[in-house]
């Protein structure tokens, strides 16, 4: 009778245990989100598309790093900056740089798909810094993350190729015209400058 009494007391304690945990679950997930968020500067808090399959990419994964973002084109003037944004990413990498490239059609310098832009860029520059879905950079239809870039430089993508240079904090961001060659000496001296401070 005793024996009888101890496995139904202990079998009500597992199932007691096996509905708060999956009662608490949800909201533990809630809080582990708002945690990450929290730690994730607003200015990253997008969600895009990967160029080359086209899955969802949530941009908190770069939090704490030095993040370049760059609205790119296969068609223009400046597309051998894929070269110098691709020996600046290959340089830095490890020290905490990332560079984001976002094709556009903007200026009418990128008709391709996704797929044909991704061959496009593997073939002929050999790039290997992440790269994201055909974007619309500038106006009332521009993606979330290029709205939030205007206005906190107060200045959207005057051409293909334009520059966003974003803190590790995410608390600064500089504009950079696309004439600035992603290797020219002033430009590595903010890069360096931008690696080398330390988050709070």
């Amino acid at each position: 009778m005793i024996h009888r009494m101890k496995i139904f007391t202990f079998s009500n304690l597992f199932l007691a245990l096996g509905l708060a945990m999956s009662f608490a679950s949800p909201v533990f997930a809630q809080n582990s989100k708002a945690a990450a968020d929290a730690k994730c500067p607003v200015v990253l808090q997008h969600t895009v598309d990967r160029l080359q399959d086209e899955k969802p990419q949530n941009l908190c994964q770069y939090a704490g790093q030095v993040v370049l973002v760059v609205n790119t084109a296969s068609f223009c003037g400046f597309t051998p900056q894929y070269k110098s944004l691709e020996e600046l990413y290959a340089r830095y990498k490890d020290k905490g740089l990332v560079v984001l490239g976002f094709p556009s059609n903007d200026f009418s310098q990128e008709p391709g798909n996704n797929q044909k832009i991704a061959d496009f860029c593997e073939n002929t520059y050999g790039v290997k810094f992440p790269m994201f879905s055909k974007t619309t950079v500038r106006g009332s239809d521009a993606s979330p993350l290029f709205k939030q870039l205007t206005q906190l430089t107060d200045t959207a993508p005057k051409w293909n190729f334009y520059k966003y240079l974003i803190s590790r904090d995410g608390k600064q961001v500089k504009s950079y015209n696309s004439t600035t060659d992603p290797l020219d000496s002033k430009f590595l001296a903010e890069v360096d400058k931008q690696l080398s401070a330390k988050l709070p």
